[in-house]
């Protein structure tokens, strides 16, 4: 064998070597918290974990953890928006979600504002 074949070997060797390193390393690494959470929370579920964060930070990141405790676990499998309202309700965090009313008529969507603009107008 020449030197350019033995040395070409131990690179492909190194490569290889390098590849089950790195495979290693990803399956010992934790998964992301928010991807957890993405496969677990279903319908309005995020918009309510969002709001809560925005006003509760302190509390939502310890409870944000124990979410993804129990997701990877297995223990809890799918979370919807409203059960993680009642669950912070309980809680004693009284979540505020921006709520908004409209009203479709005649193809056309307007707010509990505007129709209440329109019938005093009418009136």
């Amino acid at each position: 064998m020449s030197d350019l074949e033995l040395e070409a070997m131990r690179r492909k060797r190194y490569l290889q070597l390098q590849k089950r390193i790195a495979i290693k390393e990803n399956k010992t690494k934790e998964p992301n918290a928010d991807d957890v959470l993405n496969r677990v929370f279903k319908g309005r579920a995020w918009e309510v974990f969002n709001s809560a964060n925005h006003q509760f930070p302190e509390v939502m990141t310890r409870i944000k953890e124990l979410l993804v405790k129990l997701a990877l676990s297995g223990e809890v499998k799918e979370i919807t928006g409203e059960e993680l309202y009642l669950f912070l309700v309980d809680l004693g965090l009284k979540v505020r979600l921006q709520t908004k009313i409209e009203f479709a008529s005649h193809g056309e969507v307007k707010s509990l504002h505007d129709r209440l603009k329109e019938e005093l107008r009418k009136t």
